[in-house]
């Protein structure tokens, strides 16, 4: 069984998009969001995943959900059934953070890759789970987006040595750091240079859920990308959507 986050209560948060993010940005794309994370970062924009009254963690809003009407639990059948109906050939599963219900993944990509040979599996991680091995083998690409100390998570549980250093080693991983402010470069350089991430597979994003704040993080961090040789990523479907499900 998987536990899925909702859309509206009673309705899981399956959809098509355009992937607004990482080196998939623009391509058409069917997501399935899950809940639960073991992370809580201040400032994160799915906070209904996890924030569920009772948990005291803190967020920049300071709000807390009622699991029962932003969480689902359904079976991996239902969950294919319900994917299969989109046309797209890439399939983002994301959330919270997918690699908690690993076992539960590995059943529900093998159903769907036995009707959609070709289907595109690409995962949406913080890097501090280790993938399930039923699970590995199915998966083109992970988008591994490690939380830096302004997310408020302490590095013990964030940036865990040995996940970052077999993520760096993978080359289906994509490493995507989310940038509020100039002194987070430091911290993103001192990983890349400890674990050897490949300059070509490192992202940097704007944090925020609105295009003006989006618009004026993008000016200067576009400019330190050219110049440390990384790459760059926009936050495409709040610009599309705004900060919104299901998009």
């Amino acid at each position: 069984m998987l536990t899925l986050a909702t859309v509206n209560p009673g309705e899981p948060e399956v959809f098509s998009s355009l992937q607004g993010e990482g080196p998939g940005m623009g391509r058409p794309s069917v997501f399935v969001r899950l809940s639960r994370c073991n992370l809580a970062c201040r400032w994160c924009d799915t906070a209904y995943t996890w924030r569920f009254a009772g948990d005291n963690r803190p967020h920049r809003d300071e709000v807390a959900f009622e699991k029962a009407g932003n969480q689902l639990v359904m079976s991996e059948e239902d969950t294919a059934a319900l994917i299969l109906v989109h046309p797209e050939d890439r399939l983002v599963i994301t959330g919270g953070e997918p690699l908690l219900q690993g076992a539960a993944l590995a059943r529900l990509v093998a159903l769907l890759k036995a009707e959609r040979p070709a289907l595109h599996v690409e995962i949406e991680t913080n890097g501090t789970v280790a993938v399930h091995p039923a699970l590995d083998p199915l998966v083109d690409q992970f988008n591994v987006s490690p939380k830096l100390s302004h997310s408020g998570n302490p590095a013990e549980l964030a940036l865990l040595p040995e996940r970052l250093e077999a993520w760096a080693r993978d080359p289906r991983a994509w490493f995507k750091f989310v940038v509020a402010d100039p002194s987070d470069l430091a911290e993103i350089s001192a990983l890349q240079d400890r674990f050897g991430i490949a300059p070509d597979h490192l992202f940097v994003m704007p944090e925020g859920t609105s295009s003006a704040v989006l618009r004026d993080r993008s000016r200067w961090l576009a400019e330190e990308a050219l110049v440390r040789g990384w790459r760059f990523t926009d936050r495409l479907h709040i610009h599309l959507y705004g900060d919104t499900r299901g998009t």
